[in-house]
């Protein structure tokens, strides 16, 4: 039995995880997959948006402009990656123009500081590398780059010493209400909470009309990525736009946090919420629309093509606050574009109706401040020296590409909500990240995932469930052997 329960382990039920941590009550998030960020928050842009965008007076206004504020000093307390590179919405035409006046009108209006219209001299000056066509941009220095990994987890791990519980590989099924408590039936069992948290991302219309009969639509967006070699990382300094469309802002090119280039999204509205296939008319048409906006952009140094849904509902707009026909459920819904900003802001304005409805005491206990995992490529030459002495394993390299040693790969499994596949270990430390896509270190990984977690290899998954990569074989003379 806890006080409340949230389904859904990305950034959005992680924040407000993170966030009612501060209070003493008891908390459990409930995920299907087997790892924090494991749907939309793993495969998005990466962008933390100025606020702009947003319709004016919109809840997603006011979280992303609150969102994005926070950023910076959250970055610092629990140590992930952020940069505030500005960005840059660009347009082809001189008729374009008063399509980023409104842009601009309207992020003035939403709070967003320092926005101005640059000229096509003044953008090109600010940015060598835009196309020849670019007539004009909108700058907005507020906007920024943050690892969405890194962030999840880092709000996961700081919720979990705090005290929160998290339950992996637990598919909620069905919830209802009765006698004044929620019950959700998952396939571990039932689970009893006083509120729920709806943090379900393309699934959170399933369970917001389990028990509403005010009925929501999520549909899945999905959008298709390039990513690039950090060779082409310094190929644009800032987050690249166009002119936004009501399918979304459009195809980007950003550097990453970590030194790549992204260019993508598309946006096609589809069935599955599980489609995150890439497809080639999709590739390409990132390719095509990417190079209208960005000169010469080196898509022969790709290493990996992804896809994401993001959760579009019919109103687009977040859905967030307690439903009136069912007492106790509170819907984080609709958290789609730039739900990523906005996360932070979510999770404080959950909290706080939270505390307000079970009267929440603060958790004096409450520790604020997270480090991350420890890389002895971002030290000096003695300070590599004095660590290896004390750890041998932080001497060993085990992925070439991202300089990636034994040392931060245990630490990634050690830690509070560790690593429990491959997937797993390479959002917490890049391992399998860089140009090989992990062509050389997954079998050592996958040996020090069996050795730190006391399975055999063959239980050792790329993502969980049943994507097994070592498996029973029959070898010669008909003895057990196995085989990658």
């Amino acid at each position: 039995m806890y006080d409340v329960c949230i389904i859904g382990a990305g950034v959005t039920g992680c924040a407000i995880a993170r966030e009612l941590s501060r209070y003493r009550v008891s908390v459990c998030v409930v995920e299907r997959c087997e790892d924090v960020c494991c749907g939309t928050s793993k495969a998005n842009s990466a962008i933390v948006h100025a606020g702009y965008d947003a319709a004016n007076g919109s809840l997603m206004a006011q979280l992303n402009v609150k969102g994005n504020a926070m950023m910076e000093a959250l970055s610092r307390e629990l140590d992930f990656p952020f940069s505030r590179n500005g960005s840059l919405v660009t347009c082809l035409r001189e008729a374009d123009i008063p399509g980023l006046e409104t842009l601009l009108e309207r992020g003035i209006k939403n709070g967003v500081t320092g926005l101005r219209i640059l000229s096509r001299e003044e953008a090109h000056a600010l940015e060598p590398n835009l196309s020849d066509a670019v007539a004009a941009a909108l700058y907005a220095p507020t906007g920024g780059i943050v690892c969405p990994f890194l962030l999840t987890i880092a709000l996961a791990e700081n919720a979990a010493v705090n005290g929160v519980t998290f339950r992996f590989d637990t598919a909620v099924t069905a919830v209802r209400r009765e006698n004044g408590q929620y019950i959700l039936n998952t396939r571990q069992g039932q689970i009893k909470s006083r509120f729920v948290v709806n943090a379900a991302g393309v699934y959170a219309d399933v369970f917001h009309n389990m028990v509403s009969e005010d009925k929501i639509r999520i549909t899945p967006r999905r959008g298709e990525y390039c990513l690039l070699d950090r060779t082409a990382g310094g190929h644009v300094r800032y987050t690249i736009f166009t002119l936004p469309t009501e399918r979304g802002k459009g195809v980007l090119v950003t550097p990453t946090v970590h030194g790549n280039l992204l260019a993508g999204p598309t946006a096609a509205d589809i069935a599955d919420k599980e489609g995150t296939n890439t497809t080639r008319g999709g590739l390409n048409e990132v390719m095509e629309k990417a190079a209208q906006v960005v000169r010469d952009i080196p898509f022969r140094q790709t290493i990996t093509s992804f896809s994401g849904l993001r959760a579009h509902e019919d109103g687009h707009d977040f859905i967030i606050g307690e439903l009136t026909d069912a007492p106790g459920f509170i819907d984080a819904a609709g958290i789609e574009s730039p739900g990523l900003t906005a996360a932070p802001a979510v999770g404080v304005m959950v909290a706080d109706l939270l505390r307000e409805r079970l009267c929440l005491q603060k958790n004096d206990s409450f520790q604020a401040e997270r480090r991350g995992i420890l890389r002895p490529a971002d030290l000096s030459v003695e300070e590599q020296s004095e660590l290896i002495r004390r750890n041998p394993a932080y001497g060993t390299i085990v992925c070439r590409c991202e300089s990636v040693t034994e040392g931060e790969i245990i630490d990634a499994i050690r830690r509070p909500v560790g690593a429990r596949s491959l997937d797993g270990v390479k959002r917490r430390t890049r391992a399998g990240m860089g140009r090989c896509q992990s062509g050389f270190c997954s079998p050592r990984v996958m040996e020090i995932l069996a050795r730190e977690l006391d399975i055999p290899t063959e239980a050792v998954t790329k993502s969980g469930g049943g994507s097994h990569i070592v498996v029973n074989r029959t070898g010669k003379g008909g003895q057990e052997g196995t085989a990658l």
